[in-house]
């Protein structure tokens, strides 16, 4: 009894609050005319204190706390505001508002102020836009303590241990490196940790995996924690400044102004990666010199996570073109006028401003072409997408979208049912599974991958 008794009261309170909601959205309400008073008054407020008038702002803010107040009481009572409670307030508010537009506070002045008001918060608004997208890079660029514990314990264990000198002595020269009949993947990368888990999330899902082979190359870094898998950037004695035009602009004196000097000022901060200073992110055009023995290599960017067996691309017939790829114009911003300088004459001459970006025969001098062509920066700023896709341009077949999803480093609103019928999901953005300011939702997609049982990884993270 006493159990419904309380159920009836809270019944009660709930339907004399729903009145309340009602009353105070009445024309005719106490409560309505209030609140409307308060709302002007807060814009006086704030004419009043530009105005140096600090004693009629801080009167209009006692009634409007009064005002507050009261409309509280109502609330928590679930009883209408009544004649004799509402009509001090009211009065008083009237006459500060009186003076208000007395002293010329009229509401053209008050929408002239709020309009500047409006503005400066939106320029603050951008501005914090700005500075969080340079932190999330700083945040993105930065190495995360535990795996540079795990790239110093594995160095150490290189230096010291000539058996595993020895172990990758002999895998350099197996004849599966250059074997035809097996399925060849890439990968240029100074991340340790992010490689392996491509190398797992490829194997575990594969049809065949004793038929896979790995080409990982890495920088003189660290060569000594990958060594046993990888080859060394610095050994390709042919990948110099003579023959490549990009060794030649990023060993330039502007070159090296433009990304670290004062000119950084004035580029968007998701270009001043140092990244884009990386001779392994323009590696990929050269896959042809660097292994010239193989028929068909697929590349995987080291912030991938491979979900389905790969191998099938291997036969995939790409109608006599050099590349396949996804396309990616969902959107509009991965339009090739997106990109690249329609302005200049050598660029609009050639392509289709609304032709689709890739998501990335010889096709190293086409590559060479463009980036001598950009020598002083005018057809496009940095990065090795826009010469992707001029060096690509009418030589790249379009794979079925299901193939690559991207979007996992940036995007929180990617469709499950998009994610889990990729073959390959990228985490292509600042917000990569390995870092604390990875989106949470996908970075499991990445961890089941990551061998936790390594006695290094064990004690880097826990350390």
């Amino acid at each position: 009894m006493e159990t419904q008794e309380r159920n009836t009261g809270l019944d009660q309170v709930a339907h004399e609050s729903l009145n309340f909601t009602e009353e105070i959205l009445s024309a005719r309400s106490f409560s309505r005319q209030l609140a409307e008073q308060m709302t002007l008054a807060k814009a006086y407020v704030i004419i009043a204190k530009e105005h140096n008038n600090l004693h009629l702002a801080w009167e209009l803010s006692s009634k409007i706390r009064n005002c507050q107040l009261l409309l509280s009481k109502a609330a928590m009572r679930g009883e209408p505001v009544t004649l004799e409670e509402a009509e001090p307030i009211i009065k008083s508010l009237s006459y500060l508002i009186f003076r208000a537009e007395d002293a010329h506070y009229d509401i053209a002045t008050t929408i002239m102020t709020m309009k500047s008001h409006i503005q400066a918060l939106e320029e603050r608004a951008n501005a914090a836009t700005v500075q969080s997208t340079v932190f999330g890079q700083l945040a993105a660029e930065a190495l995360p303590k535990s795996l540079h514990c795990l790239n110093v314990k594995l160095t150490a264990d290189w230096l010291r241990k000539p058996s595993l000198q020895e172990l990758a002595d002999e895998k350099r020269n197996s004849p599966k490196l250059m074997d035809n009949n097996l399925y060849h993947f890439c990968i240029f990368s100074d991340n340790a940790l992010a490689t392996s888990v491509v190398v797992n999330s490829t194997v575990s899902n594969a049809d065949h995996p004793k038929q896979l082979v790995f080409h990982i190359v890495t920088n003189g870094i660290n060569y000594g924690t990958m060594q046993a898998w990888f080859l060394n950037v610095e050994e390709f004695s042919w990948f110099n400044a003579s023959y490549a035009p990009i060794v030649k602009q990023l060993l330039s004196a502007d070159s090296q102004a433009y990304y670290i000097g004062g000119y950084q000022d004035n580029v968007a901060p998701k270009l001043r990666s140092p990244k884009y200073q990386s001779l392994l992110s323009h590696l990929r055009f050269y896959i042809p010199e660097i292994y010239p023995q193989l028929e068909k290599v697929v590349f995987l960017d080291d912030d991938v996570v491979v979900q389905k067996d790969l191998t099938p691309l291997f036969s995939l017939d790409l109608h006599g073109n050099v590349n396949g790829a996804v396309e990616t114009c969902l959107e509009a911003f991965h339009r090739y006028y997106k990109y690249l300088n329609f302005s200049n004459t050598i660029i609009s001459s050639k392509f289709d401003p609304q032709a689709c970006g890739w998501a990335f025969a010889n096709v190293t001098a086409r590559y060479h072409y463009w980036q001598e062509q950009n020598a002083d920066g005018t057809l496009w700023r940095v990065g090795t997408l826009p010469p992707g896709l001029l060096t690509f341009y009418g030589l790249t077949e379009p794979l079925d979208r299901r193939w690559h999803v991207l979007g996992l480093g940036y995007d929180l609103n990617i469709d499950n049912r998009l994610i889990e019928s990729a073959a390959v999901v990228h985490f292509n953005g600042f917000m990569k599974p390995w870092l604390k300011l990875a989106i949470e939702r996908y970075r499991p997609l990445w961890e089941r991958y990551v061998n936790r049982s390594h006695p290094y990884l064990q004690d880097c993270v826990t350390s």
